[in-house]
């Protein structure tokens, strides 16, 4: 190498050192209910719903995250409280980019300096399409950092959960999110059997306001629906039963009502969508190589994502499909403590990240 290459060499190589102490690598979980956001050597340092409050007559956005959250429902009518995904894809593209600058300067604390040099790993459905992918990465990079990497969830989620998936063995994750159900059979880093469904929380509350309506004659709203899944709701039957109260408006008086709901109404009302996430992740593994069949039944099935928290859903999957199940630690973190594991080792881990067909490439 001459001395004037060299040169040029060392002075790139410092300039890289120099502009990486100003960034900050932050890894991001864009999901359809929640945004979880990662920032490197400190962990999670966001987790707020991904909903945006914007003022329809002016177009100014008001409120994001959490704040945004409380307003829906209750705001008079040219204030719309939304989320700017659906089933973990951008429906609204300015809405999006700016909930992630938000997000993202919250973070890098309106440094100009860090927000510039940050690198960013963001979490999206495998199923997504390429447009798809690339209204992501746009949104991301348009929120002003420096590189954005995208990752299946799923491969995010099992990385999460310390799954050792660049070895030649067998894993299966089922990561059930508010807009989607991801299930993948990974071996060598790679995907060997995806299923993505449009079917998960945000279904199985929409699946409690019909039952609700239809049995009780009472219009309910989807934090309701959302409450009750959570504290009572079940795959499977309970040892104990488990009631709540809840209140909505009588749909044939139109007055305010109050109903006693019990965990056999939940069951009713979301056994249609655990059943078809239970046997879609059932025809995974009767797709699965034979040779990879052997370690999924020793390893399990692991869960992830909020609807694995749903009571008694692992022994149903184990029922079903007669492979043992299991729930990841802190399920509800899996996707973005994935994205946290290769940001610190983003060389070795490189090969997970999904290969776009984008021009200026972000460069490892």
């Amino acid at each position: 190498m001459s001395r004037k290459n060299s040169k040029s060499v060392r002075k790139k190589s410092y300039l890289q050192s120099l502009f990486s102490k100003f960034g900050q690598d932050i890894g991001i979980d864009l999901g359809t209910a929640n945004t979880l956001v990662y920032l490197k050597n400190k962990g999670i340092v966001i987790n707020e719903p991904s909903v945006v409050a914007i003022n329809q007559k002016t177009g100014q956005i008001l409120a994001i995250g959490q704040e945004a959250k409380t307003m829906v429902g209750r705001t008079p009518s040219h204030i719309v409280a939304s989320r700017p995904l659906v089933n973990g894809v951008v429906s609204d593209f300015e809405v999006t980019e700016q909930m992630l600058k938000y997000f993202i300067t919250k973070v890098t604390k309106g440094s100009f300096f860090h927000k510039l040099r940050s690198r960013v790993v963001v979490g999206i459905p495998s199923g997504v399409t390429e447009v798809e992918k690339r209204a992501v990465y746009d949104a991301t990079r348009n929120a002003g950092v420096r590189d954005v990497f995208l990752i299946e969830e799923p491969i995010a989620a099992a990385i999460g959960a310390r799954l050792p998936i660049q070895e030649a063995t067998g894993n299966i994750i089922v990561d059930i999110g508010g807009g989607t159900t991801e299930i993948a059979v990974i071996s060598l880093g790679g995907v060997v059997v995806a299923k993505s469904l449009r079917i998960a929380g945000d279904k199985m509350n929409q699946d409690i306001i019909r039952y609700i309506r239809n049995n009780y004659q009472l219009a309910i709203g989807e934090r309701t629906a959302e409450d009750i899944k959570i504290k009572i709701g079940s795959a499977s039957h309970l040892s104990e039963k488990l009631e709540l109260q809840i209140r909505g408006r009588d749909i044939i008086t139109g007055l305010p009502k109050e109903q006693i709901i019990t965990d056999v109404d939940a069951r009713k009302a979301i056994a249609q969508s655990i059943m078809t996430i239970v046997n879609t992740i059932k025809i995974a593994i009767e797709e699965t190589p034979p040779e990879l069949i052997g370690d999924i039944m020793e390893r399990g099935i692991i869960l992830a994502g909020g609807g694995a928290l749903l009571r008694n859903l692992d022994k149903l999957v184990t029922n079903v499909t007669k492979v043992p199940c299991y729930i990841s630690s802190d399920p509800l973190t899996a996707v973005v403590r994935g994205t946290g594991i290769i940001l610190e080792d983003l060389d070795s881990l490189k090969e997970v990240l999904i290969p776009l067909d984008i021009g200026n490439r972000p460069k490892f």
